[in-house]
């Protein structure tokens, strides 16, 4: 298994548990974006989670809304904030 798709799996599995947990649908359009997240943030975006105001960062924006929940599960995978929830 690759390390982007041991990274899909992480974020397949976070979906879930944040949907589920959430009593959230849409599920489905989430689970259909995690390559293509998971591809661009972990190989192709210019973006650091310890400078995420650098001028110079790549911007992405996600207006498939029912995706969300990847978005967020990428974003802490990368490390943008921390997967813990209190």
């Amino acid at each position: 298994m690759t390390k982007t798709n041991t990274i899909a799996k992480n974020i397949r599995r976070s979906i879930l548990q944040m949907n589920h947990r959430s009593n959230a649908s849409h599920s489905g359009s989430a689970l259909s974006i995690v390559e293509l997240l998971t591809v661009l943030y972990f190989k192709y975006l210019n973006i650091d989670p310890k400078e995420p105001k650098n001028d110079k960062r790549d911007r992405f924006i996600l207006s498939k809304g029912h995706a969300s929940s990847a978005l967020y599960s990428v974003l802490a995978e990368k490390g943008f904030f921390s997967k813990n929830i209190s």
